[in-house]
């Protein structure tokens, strides 16, 4: 998957399962009308549980999560208070929701199949943070979140028009090279996470100098990338005939890349506006 949370070689692992035949019996085992006659019983026919991946089930998927996102997002806004210091007070839940999105990715990791039960329940609780940190962004720097939102929109169609267009193509190399990147970025965010607990900080991240700027602009383009790893699972998976199932373990793995986007974005336009 092109989100390093989510793991591809398991998700192929379980549509090939799920696709497999049913196996025809042992001849050792059975005795047949003629001597010496071969044994058939026909072509194997394949399982199916509900028809193959397509693409159109796989937007609908997508839309049924970014509906859930957007809903709990104008929850989390609307319970989020700015008191008259400028000091944002998130609520509990957002916290909560961050936690349990996490937990649903990880899940999803090591259980593809149950991207349909789990990314619901990632979309609303991933959705109630992004509303309480888009309010607090929005209160320091007006106007912020509808350029955020459009910047996403933006990136999402030209990053779609590059790949259908096959300007950018999706190689075994370029695969590896952003999935790799990616991970040492996680892991560069995490070491920063556990030194902000001892009360330490990592300046250059929340800073508006050219160094803070061109690593924002560095993840955004990343997360960029991702999109188009995303975009090539899903033709891939439609090509394969992977199961309906997969279309939500899919969907899953592009919400997550665009949520990502659009907080690298926020953080971008807010290093510039304090320029």
């Amino acid at each position: 998957m092109a989100n390093p949370l989510l793991n591809e070689k398991k998700a192929t692992e379980v549509a090939a399962a799920t696709k497999a035949g049913w196996a025809a019996p042992d001849p050792a085992l059975r005795s047949t009308p003629i001597p010496g006659a071969p044994i058939t019983d026909g072509p194997v026919s394949p399982w199916s549980s509900g028809g193959t991946m397509t693409v159109g089930g796989t937007a609908t998927a997508t839309g049924v999560l970014m509906v859930l996102l957007l809903g709990a997002a104008t929850y989390g806004w609307l319970n989020t208070d700015v008191n008259p210091s400028g000091q944002m007070n998130l609520p509990m839940l957002s916290i909560v929701g961050i936690i349990v999105g996490f937990i649903c990715a990880i899940v999803v990791a090591f259980k593809p199949a149950l991207a349909r039960i789990l990314g619901p329940i990632y979309a609303i609780g991933e959705g109630v943070f992004l509303g309480s940190i888009s309010r607090a962004y929005n209160e320091l720097y007006d106007g912020i979140v509808v350029q955020a939102v459009g910047a996403t929109l933006a990136v999402f169609a030209v990053m779609l028009f590059l790949y259908k267009s096959r300007i950018i193509k999706v190689t075994d190399r370029f695969r590896r090279i952003i999935i790799m990147a990616t991970l040492g970025l996680m892991v560069f965010y995490m070491v920063s996470f556990a030194i902000s607990l001892f009360g330490g900080s990592v300046s250059f991240l929340q800073s508006s100098s050219l160094l803070g700027v061109g690593f924002s602009v560095f993840a955004a383009g990343l997360a960029a990338m991702n999109l188009a790893l995303d975009f090539d699972l899903i033709e891939r998976g439609v090509k394969n005939q992977w199961p309906k199932q997969m279309e939500w373990f899919c969907a899953f793995g592009l919400l997550i890349t665009l949520v990502w986007l659009y907080l690298e974005l926020l953080r971008l336009l807010a290093k510039l506006q304090r320029n």
